[in-house]
């Protein structure tokens, strides 16, 4: 077969057209595609008291270069039931210094923070850490949440126990959300909520839900042991964040459980991003619910909402039945 023959003058052209392609196939390869400055050392999802290893997992959602949801589902386990977990990317920086990254149940993980994120060429770097927290923020306590104030109960009646929440952190130990925790019930025959309000480092403001019996460990939130925090002037009542709001009309979640007697997850976040177009409908089981908190006992969902302006309502559904709002 002859060989091609391509005119002179244009060989030079073709010459240095296959020498970028060259140097950015080599950019490209360095990248893995994906151009975030930190490098996963590993991943763990849990609790301080019990958390498990994710890092393949995590490469494997990864691989799919696609943002995912924090779940128990997600990561096909549930290690601490009844807690709200979170997942910790260990990572390293340009610099070398290392930083832990912390998403908590239902926030979307992206990985565009994270170079070769979806080539999945990461989770070899030898971390040592456990679940602690990064060498550079070992310095008391390591969230990175300023909690800015407390409230307990209702959307129609709740309380101020930012000093009640800052006694308890002081003792520095995990503790299990109660009545009896507050000295009081502020509505009675009510399923209740704490919430923490809090301001994270870009200043963006979030609140924090624990429902009854559900435990509080504080390793999301900084100067917990310390107590110096709760005086950053919150004025936003009970509230939502604002992406919670519904249409007019429509139904707002305002607290959810599912279980069986002290065996309860709260599935606040996980209902209220069920909300189509102001309304719910929903089958109640375990894999709507995403885990299940009492294996082998009949389940029942309690939900706290509002309809448009009306007052605060509450409904019971029991486990394989259908939820529908309004």
């Amino acid at each position: 077969m002859p060989a091609t023959r391509f005119p002179a003058g244009i060989v030079p052209y073709l010459a240095t057209f296959f020498i970028c392609l060259l140097l950015s196939t080599a950019a490209w390869s360095q990248y893995g595609g994906d151009r975030g400055q930190w490098q996963i050392l590993q991943a763990r999802y849990g609790t301080a008291e019990h958390s498990l290893d994710v890092t393949q997992r995590l490469r494997d959602l990864a691989r799919q270069d696609t943002t995912f949801r924090v779940s128990n589902k997600t990561f096909q386990n549930d290690p601490d039931p009844g807690v709200v977990k979170t997942l910790r990317i260990y990572a390293r920086g340009p610099s070398g210094s290392t930083r832990t990254f912390e998403y908590i149940e239902d926030d979307i993980v992206d990985g565009n923070q994270f170079t070769s994120w979806s080539s999945g060429n990461w989770g070899q770097g030898g971390w040592e850490g456990g679940w602690g927290n990064a060498p550079e923020d070992d310095q008391g306590d390591r969230g990175r949440w300023q909690i800015l104030q407390a409230r307990y109960g209702t959307g129609y009646r709740n309380m101020d126990v930012t000093q009640q929440l800052r006694e308890l952190a002081r003792q520095d130990n995990a503790f299990r959300v109660t009545n009896k925790l507050f000295g009081r019930d502020p509505d009675p025959g009510v399923v209740k909520t704490l919430r923490i309000y809090a301001r994270g480092p870009s200043g963006a403001t979030r609140t924090f839900e624990y429902g009854e019996e559900q435990m509080v460990d504080g390793a999301l939130f900084t100067g917990w042991s310390g107590g110096n925090w709760g005086q950053g002037n919150w004025s936003g009542g009970w509230g939502h964040d604002s992406g919670s709001e519904a249409p007019p009309g429509g139904v707002r979640i305002v607290s959810a459980q599912y279980g069986e007697g002290h065996n309860r997850l709260d599935v606040t976040s996980r209902l209220r991003s069920m909300v189509r177009d102001g309304r719910i409908s929903i089958r109640v089981d375990n894999r709507t619910m995403g885990s299940d908190p009492a294996v082998g006992r009949p389940k029942i969902l309690w939900v706290t909402y509002y309809v448009g302006g009306h007052g605060q309502r509450e409904v019971k559904v029991y486990e394989n039945e259908q939820l529908m709002l309004p």
